[in-house]
């Protein structure tokens, strides 16, 4: 995973199992201040940026993908290119999310269950 204490804002694995990150950004300051993102190419098969329509999209790379969002909706406007990743990273971040998503499904289903237990 990126380095310790740096924490992605979205992970998703796409529609043929590819892991995506998503960083939101809210301005112009938010994304000149960002100096940890590059640092995330390594462990992803896709990078995309998430703002919003008034968000100066021109700030981004091109090499990068672009998600125009709201607080209904998102599209993809600019699709990231993909920069597959070695298949035995690939296995271990998969193994990784699926951890962390049965870890939160667990907590939202039994509040006082301990999860550092599975740490």
């Amino acid at each position: 995973m990126p380095d310790r204490g740096l924490r992605v804002d979205v992970m998703a694995l796409g529609p043929k199992g590819e892991i995506w990150i998503v960083e939101c950004k809210s301005s112009r300051a938010d994304y000149q201040s960002d100096h940890k993102w590059e640092g995330y190419l390594d462990w992803c098969d896709r990078y995309f940026w998430a703002v919003d329509l008034e968000f100066p999209s021109e700030l981004l790379p091109v090499e990068t993908g672009v998600i125009i969002a709201d607080g209904y909706d998102a599209e993809i406007v600019r699709m990231a290119p993909e920069d597959k990743l070695a298949g035995a990273r690939r296995n271990t971040l998969i193994r990784k999310f699926a951890i962390h998503a049965a870890r939160r499904l667990h907590a939202l289903r039994d509040p006082e269950a301990v999860l550092s237990a599975w740490a």
